[in-house]
């Protein structure tokens, strides 16, 4: 079997073979590629709008009239319980999903299919085992690949790791390799689909640390699906709560940057309130 059928068995389902930044991956491990022109890309961050979006899937209702803004730039966080309808709107927004009803848009563009300026980072960092670290961040073999993938590590803390096999990192470190496939082609507007919930208590608090210092480096606009109030509150510029498919509280986090000690009162005082609404 080849890796690039050895890759597409392994896929889940038709919508995942765009899971590694929509690159069309066909003889990608068998055969190397010529050159191609390199992906459109934001280099700050792009707005984010939802117009009466609903989305169902046969008769159940999973958002139902969701009206929302993210202005260029701000960190949004979204939490809410299991089947509420998180993922669905990164889902949207990422274009692997149409909504059922109402208007997505990026930048003031209908989102209609795979969005180049958009990038997903998950809770499983997805990382090909055949291919080494600087081979995972390049996936795309752009031009120049291998020394923007090197730039990329060195930013999220991996110089020295580029020939490593993703065998031997730790979660923690596989999860930045995730960040930097994420980061190498510069995105507008960045997913987080509960990418920190298999790590242990220090190596999030790490990578919550390493996220901050890279978005604000960066100016790209972040959305982050959690259920973990906490981790909103410390990296979001703002918490929205979605609850059987619609926003029920939206709640500006106005805590000087970076978060720490100083403000670990008032960010547990608005955890606590956040998390009544739940």
């Amino acid at each position: 079997m080849t890796a690039e059928a050895f890759f597409r068995k392994r896929i889940e389902g038709p919508a995942d073979l765009h899971l590694f930044e929509g690159v069309d991956i066909t003889g990608v491990y068998d055969d190397p590629l010529p050159p191609v022109a390199p992906t459109p890309s934001a280099a700050v961050g792009l707005p984010v709008s939802l117009r009466g979006v609903a989305k169902a899937f046969g008769r159940r209702q999973v958002l139902e009239g969701i009206d929302l803004d993210i202005p260029a730039g701000q960190f949004v966080a979204i939490v809410g319980r299991s089947g509420g309808g998180k993922t669905t709107i990164m889902r949207l927004l990422a274009g692997l999903d149409a909504a059922t009803s109402g208007t997505v848009a990026i930048a003031g563009r209908e989102v209609r299919g795979l969005q180049p300026a958009v990038r997903l980072l998950f809770q499983d960092a997805r990382l090909l085992p055949w291919q080494t670290v600087i081979s995972n961040v390049g996936i795309a073999r752009q031009p120049g690949w291998r020394e923007t993938s090197r730039r990329v590590l060195a930013e999220v803390g991996l110089q020295g790791r580029e020939n490593d096999w993703p065998s031997v990192l730790s979660g923690g470190q596989r999860q930045r390799v995730a960040l930097a496939r994420a980061l190498v082609s510069r995105p507008g507007v960045l997913l987080l689909d509960e990418p920190f919930g298999a790590l242990d208590a220090l190596t999030r608090a790490e990578m919550h640390q390493l996220l901050s210092r890279i978005w604000r480096e960066h100016g790209f606009t972040t959305l982050l699906i959690t259920h973990d109030v906490a981790e909103a509150v410390a990296l979001a510029d703002r918490v929205l709560v979605l609850r059987e498919g619609r926003i029920v509280r939206d709640t500006l986090i106005d805590l000087r940057r970076p978060r720490g000690e100083a403000v670990a009162a008032e960010a547990a005082r608005l955890a606590a309130a956040i998390l009544k609404d739940v």
